[in-house]
């Protein structure tokens, strides 16, 4: 097949571009690939590289002169290239894609759409997008396909596929390793101390800073027992300054935006993602998991689908920082249990986090809407 994946975002795309990285990567032997993302992008730098896959360099947003013009050069691009899959993976090139297919006659690619947030919006365009240019929906999680089922691409072919890891690559670090990280990444004069921390990132919605809150609600004795390693883009002038007011400047750590976090999460005793909104099934989460480190979640969005609380990880209400600083209070009580715990959380990555079944389901999908070559006849598998 000849598939195209195309993503809006310009900066580091976050898990939408773990997302589209990790399918190329997987499927790009098999199928001619082509990413279309905003040059400078991580996606789109990232994609570059990869053997075998093409790069288009489009923007997808703008305003409208930009956005007209951007829509009559991607629709020389797709009835040029004519390919069998179009995978969207936001609004912004959803839309551009549905009109740039306007006029495209006879020739009609599938249209697979992957839902990666937890926003649905109830405007006229995404009515149009779910009824003109929409095949099949991907949602990531349970949740996803839950809030769809009430929405405009209810009539869509819905299919949950969750989001994989490649567990060879993100695998438990000997103890040599972990010491090693622990010495790279935190201070000696936090050394031995209880370190907490995530790859999620730091916006806003991320709710990192609850963390912080967390341990500042803590006891002295046992807060000076914990530090808190953050990976991902600085955080600003105001997420600083709240740190400061919590009195905990000393205790938290910023790696900054990493190529690759393995080395980061190898330093981890505990990881968190505790977002309030948009969340679906995240990336970081899984990672850490298939890495043995349990994982502290919120109960947003798809989160609680990964842990089973107590288990392999913990269950937290959204924006309750105190029942965040229970968890710590009991794993400073007993860090023993943080082995057995990384141990079920590792199984768990391995028995349901494969990127093998990830990939897999997802060419299901594209090979049950595959058009015909000659005709615009629907080719559909049963689901």
């Amino acid at each position: 097949m000849k598939i195209l994946y195309t993503n809006f975002h310009r900066g580091d795309g976050g898990g939408h571009t773990t997302y589209i990285l990790s399918l190329a990567r997987e499927l790009g032997s098999e199928h001619e690939i082509v990413i279309a993302a905003p040059r400078g992008s991580r996606l789109f730098e990232s994609a570059a590289v990869l053997p075998g896959v093409r790069t288009m360099q489009h923007e997808f947003k703008g305003g409208l002169l930009k956005t007209l013009l951007g829509i009559r050069c991607l629709r020389a691009f797709l009835r040029r290239e004519q390919f069998d899959i179009i995978h969207v993976n936001g609004a912004a090139d959803h839309r551009a894609c549905m009109f740039a297919l306007i006029g495209s006659g006879t020739w009609r690619p599938v249209l697979v759409y992957s839902q990666h947030s937890d926003r649905l919006s109830r405007s006229v365009g995404a009515l149009a997008r779910a009824k003109l240019a929409t095949d099949h929906v991907i949602c990531v999680c349970d949740h996803s396909r839950k809030k769809l089922v009430d929405s405009y691409f209810s009539g869509c072919r819905l299919h949950v596929i969750r989001n994989g890891v490649d567990l060879d690559r993100f695998v438990p670090p000997s103890r040599e390793e972990r010491l090693a990280a622990k010495r790279c990444w935190i201070p000696t004069h936090l050394a031995g101390r209880l370190v907490v921390g995530s790859n999620a990132g730091t916006a806003a919605y991320k709710n990192w800073l609850d963390m912080v809150e967390a341990v500042s609600l803590l006891p002295s004795v046992l807060r000076s027992q914990i530090v808190i390693l953050i990976a991902g883009v600085l955080p600003s002038d105001a997420q600083r300054a709240r740190v400061e007011a919590l009195n905990l400047r000393n205790s938290v750590v910023f790696t900054g935006l990493l190529d690759d976090v393995r080395s980061c999460l190898a330093a981890l005793d505990v990881g968190f993602v505790v977002s309030s909104e948009i969340e679906t099934i995240s990336f970081a989460c899984r990672e850490m998991m298939a890495m043995g480190i349990p994982v502290i979640v919120s109960d947003a969005g798809g989160l609680p689908e990964n842990v089973e609380n107590g288990h392999d990880g913990w269950i937290v209400p959204i924006r309750d920082p105190q029942a965040i600083a229970s968890v710590l209070t009991k794993v400073l009580e007993s860090p023993t249990d943080l082995v057995s715990m990384g141990q079920r959380a590792r199984q768990k990555a391995v028995q349901e986090f494969s990127i093998g079944s990830f990939v897999s389901s997802t060419q299901e999908v594209y090979q049950r809407g595959k058009v015909s070559p000659k005709s615009s006849t629907w080719i559909v598998r049963p689901d």
